[in-house]
């Protein structure tokens, strides 16, 4: 049995997702989702390989972003091209701006099961080596691929001093701060959850 069908997963009922309204895309509507999507009363942790295949379940995902402004005002951001050793296989060989991962059953025991679990999966895949800042921005919901039917992202930006952040991860490859205005120009070569965060207007 394979660590993604044993792993148990943070999920909240995709009805309860549609109760607090439903969106396709980008929303920054924190305080209408936030709260009542991570409350213990409407998540629980479920078998990862049953969650990948059952959209009536929305999977929470921290999807980080880093930003540096450079002192002419050219906004880059952090990106990268995922491994086949990376978690999701319908993302392989796809560009990506965030990073991040489930929360898990090793979070459950925290305070804030969430925070706990981000931080873990960015302490895994990346090294900060840098000043920043960090605010949580909206969030993401693509129900066009089959990836999207199962997960919903909230989206933090860290805004960095200086872009010193390096992956952890062999499976993190061609990696580093390329300024929006040229990532936008390829825009098909990313996962759509990278897409729609460069077309949303965060970094303009």
């Amino acid at each position: 049995m394979s660590a993604v069908d044993t792993e148990q997963v943070m999920v909240v009922p995709t009805a309860t997702f549609h109760d607090c309204g439903y969106f396709q895309g980008f929303s920054d509507q924190i305080d209408k989702y936030l709260g009542t999507l991570l409350s213990a009363q409407h998540t629980s942790y479920r078998p990862r390989g049953e969650m990948e295949e059952d959209p009536s379940f929305k999977q929470l995902i921290p999807y980080c972003v880093f930003r540096h402004v450079a002192p002419d005002g050219t906004v880059s951001v952090f990106q990268y091209t995922r491994g086949k050793g990376m978690g999701e296989s319908r993302l392989h060989s796809k560009r990506s701006i965030g990073i991040g991962g489930h929360i898990s059953t090793l979070d459950a025991n925290e305070s804030s099961p969430y925070e706990k679990g981000m931080q873990r999966e960015l302490d895994e895949e990346v090294t900060i080596g840098t000043k920043y800042s960090q605010s949580c921005v909206g969030l993401i919901n693509d129900d066009q691929t089959e990836v999207g039917k199962v997960h919903l992202g909230v989206v933090h930006i860290f805004d960095v001093e200086t872009p010193a952040v390096s992956p952890n991860e062999d499976d993190i490859i061609e990696s580093g701060f390329v300024p929006v205005s040229e990532m936008k120009k390829d825009l098909g070569s990313f996962e759509s959850w990278s897409a729609i965060c460069l077309q949303s207007g965060l970094f303009d």
